[in-house]
């Protein structure tokens, strides 16, 4: 008996998240242009006709992983922020949190999908959720330096919309250098880790305060 006809039937919910999870192991692995439904439907364990049924297209099926890693990491950051006690703690701990690297591998695995997918499609549908994507990323993080700069923790010289940019594009290229298995990307020595370095950079109170000694 094939692979496909053992898979044992899940609610529609669970099968979706399954086949998502699937695609993003794949696509990391071949490709998202070398992915073929037959592919992804194989490595399920279930039928091709099972992918259509909830999702149109490979092209439909890659843009809900877009949308369900953006919802994802939001969740992530919103649970880690639970902990903080203030607007500098919020922005230390978002530091630290680097989806490509620190949120876990399936989250990871997902984001270096979607930055490879970009060197081999242009399909103005993928490039539109990968666009709506990280704006949902700025616009959280532009709330929060807000919100430091208020407290009087981060200089306003620059504006919060340039300074969340700036961090996306720090993560991002962190994130590309390790999965590219640059050596000593980190380069924690006595300066500290990169998130430390930054944090001491945005948060220059906070690093002339005793508990960052």
């Amino acid at each position: 008996m094939s692979q496909a006809r053992q898979s044992k039937r899940l609610p529609a919910a669970q099968r979706r998240l399954q086949l998502l999870q699937t695609a993003s192991k794949l696509f990391s692995e071949l490709g998202y242009a070398r992915t073929t439904t037959a592919q992804l439907a194989q490595a399920a364990g279930v039928t091709e006709p099972i992918i259509y049924r909830h999702f149109a297209s490979k092209r439909d099926l890659f843009v809900a992983l877009v949308e369900q890693t953006g919802q994802r990491t939001l969740e992530i950051w919103n649970e880690s922020l639970a902990r903080a006690k203030n607007p500098a703690d919020r922005l230390e701990i978002l530091l630290g949190k680097n989806p490509m690297v620190a949120l876990g591998d399936e989250e990871a695995n997902a984001y270096r999908v979607i930055l490879q997918s970009i060197t081999e499609t242009d399909d103005d549908v993928i490039h539109k959720a990968v666009d709506e994507h990280f704006h949902a990323m700025h616009a959280f993080l532009v709330e929060e330096v807000e919100a430091a700069q208020k407290a009087g923790e981060v200089r306003e010289r620059f504006s919060a919309e340039m300074i969340a940019w700036m961090l996306i594009d720090m993560a991002l290229g962190y994130g590309v250098l390790q999965a590219m298995g640059v050596s000593n990307t980190n380069r924690a020595g006595k300066s500290g880790s990169l998130p430390q370095i930054i944090a001491e950079i945005l948060l220059p109170r906070r690093s002339r305060t005793p508990e960052s000694e």
